[in-house]
């Protein structure tokens, strides 16, 4: 398969990435738990997003758990050097696939060594606080003490970078007064467009944002927009929402998910997607129309 055809980068640590990357929560079985239904199929579509250009994979050992980043691991090391991978603590899984705050001193220090270890690496590019003091969605409240306890692994080398995940524009300025913030984690698409501000005061600051579930909450009535527009571009609503992000800001970092190499092909033909203004015009009114 021919590279990516989006080339354009922004930063993401010490490193500049293109900004169509990889996803890998979906690579573990039905919820984000167990292992994938073919175990194969996944390990093709991590090499098969490599091989295309991808240079940044997001990833966590709570996807699974652990499953995700063994399958890295076992598709990809030796890493190629030009590869970021980013990584989230401060949940953990519980024996009924529930998702549980773990955001104390030792449980972060574990998350990180389970992530190194998986992932057969001396330290983790990058790696971001996922605040859970709410669980479907961002919830105001102190990240002081996970935040500072990320940072004293950071100074143990085990760290190079740090990023938040699931905050309020609040937490970002208090964890950019703790620490080199590099990226934040959101969810954000056509039909949320909470971040809005956040996302234009970060790229001022040249910090990257990265958007997730670019599907995620639509209404019939949003969809029927979305795949009026597909169809008049000839592109997937897939395609279009990718595209829609990557011209939405320059410091925002797709990274959409999938097992399927077919499905990872046509997400990395978005790159090439350039909407116009006037299918951006009926896009942005999606918002507006936001239960």
């Amino acid at each position: 398969m021919p590279p990516i055809q989006n080339e354009d980068t922004c930063a993401l640590g010490a490193k500049r990435v293109k900004r169509l990357g990889y996803g890998a929560m979906q690579l573990a079985g039905p919820g984000v738990f167990g292992p994938p239904r073919d175990r194969d199929g996944a390990l093709a579509v991590l090499r098969e997003a490599v091989a295309s250009g991808v240079d940044h994979i997001d990833t966590s050992d709570f996807y699974g758990p652990h499953i995700t980043n063994q399958l890295i691991r076992e598709a990809l090391s030796p890493y190629p050097d030009d590869l970021t991978l980013v990584t989230k603590v401060g949940a953990r899984r519980g024996e009924d696939a529930s998702w549980i705050r773990a955001d104390s001193d030792a449980e972060l220090e574990s998350a990180v060594l389970d992530n190194l270890r998986n992932l057969g690496l001396d330290a983790l590019d990058v790696v971001n606080l996922r605040v859970m003091l709410g669980v479907h969605g961002p919830q105001e409240g102190s990240i002081a003490q996970p935040l500072s306890a990320l940072v004293k692994l950071q100074q143990r080398g085990l760290v190079r970078h740090i990023g938040l995940s699931n905050v309020t524009p609040a937490q970002v300025e208090e964890g950019r007064r703790l620490c080199d913030i590099v990226c934040v984690q959101n969810q954000y698409n056509l039909a949320h467009r909470h971040d809005d501000a956040l996302i234009d005061a970060l790229a001022r600051d040249g910090i990257a944002y990265v958007p997730y579930f670019p599907l995620g909450g639509f209404s019939p009535l949003q969809s029927a927009t979305l795949t009026e527009v597909a169809q008049r571009v000839g592109a997937t609503s897939m395609q279009v929402a990718i595209a829609w992000l990557l011209q939405r800001s320059p410091n925002i970092l797709v990274i959409p998910g999938t097992s399927s190499v077919a499905h990872l092909r046509e997400n990395l033909a978005a790159g090439g997607l350039r909407l116009p203004e006037d299918e951006l015009r009926a896009l942005d009114g999606i918002a507006g129309n936001a239960a």
